[in-house]
């Protein structure tokens, strides 16, 4: 808790903890280690021992189920919140799914369901979380969310997931325009390639993670400590006049055609 992040005495929601190598548990740890108080969700009973397994090593204040599919589940999460701390400093939202099979093929075949699915949790949910979370945050706060570069440029394998994440950077930008009077940062972190549980439902994960192995100009990977590392940055004091970014953290990959 040194330095220019301290997040001592502030709280903060994560929805997207998969486990312990998943995006989410990066940034949570990164909160931890700058002194926040935290909160997290697990999926359903199958995923809690997974999310358990980051949320017991953090000392995390409390989880509570949340499956934004499922009516009235993230509304119940924030009442917690409510119940719990009575305010809420800053949220991270980590999640997207769509279903494999408009997932895996082509972007023109897939089905209006899948489309209304993919967006409506991967994207929407992030809406619906920050009017939820808004009366919260009387004293200001910051919102999180998860994208990718696939948003802008055409990545072979990533499909449907690429007009849904360009969707929630569109997002991500309204917001931040929307609820910067009450004091209240929105910002979307571009992860490079990660190796994470939900990144390898997408078709041959592993060739595109040894293409930006090789083609950045770093000439490596990014890992789950380095987005938390500016999570833990964006969401503190330090970045109070910061908002409405799409940030990459990629080793520069975002630099190349």
């Amino acid at each position: 808790m040194t330095g220019i992040v301290n997040l001592a005495g502030k709280r903060g929601l994560i929805i997207g903890i998969a486990n312990e190598s998943s995006i989410a548990a990066g940034c949570a740890s990164a909160f931890a280690d700058a002194g926040a108080a935290l909160a997290a969700s697990y999926v359903n009973e199958k995923a809690k021992p997974f999310v358990s397994a980051v949320t017991d090593r953090l000392k995390v204040d409390w989880v509570a189920p949340c499956d934004v599919r499922v009516p009235g589940q993230l509304e119940a999460l924030i009442d917690q919140v409510r119940s719990e701390w009575g305010g809420l400093d800053f949220l991270l939202h980590s999640i997207a799914y769509a279903p494999k099979d408009d997932l895996h093929g082509r972007v023109v075949d897939c089905s209006s369901e899948g489309f209304a699915m993919a967006m409506d949790v991967s994207c929407h949910s992030f809406i619906r979380a920050a009017k939820l979370v808004e009366p919260l945050m009387t004293q200001g706060g910051c919102l999180l969310t998860v994208t990718f570069y696939g948003s802008e440029r055409v990545v072979e394998n990533y499909n449907l997931m690429g007009p849904v994440k360009a969707a929630l950077e569109s997002a991500t930008r309204y917001l931040a325009a929307e609820l910067g009077p009450a004091g209240i940062r929105v910002h979307a972190i571009s992860p490079g390639p990660i190796r994470t549980r939900a990144a390898s439902g997408i078709d041959r994960f592993d060739e595109l993670l040894d293409r930006a192995a090789a083609a950045t100009p770093s000439r490596h990977l990014v890992d789950i400590a380095d987005v938390g590392a500016l999570a833990a940055f964006l969401v503190s004091d330090a970045a109070r006049h910061i908002t409405g970014t799409i940030i990459p953290v990629d080793g520069g990959q975002h630099l190349l055609a």
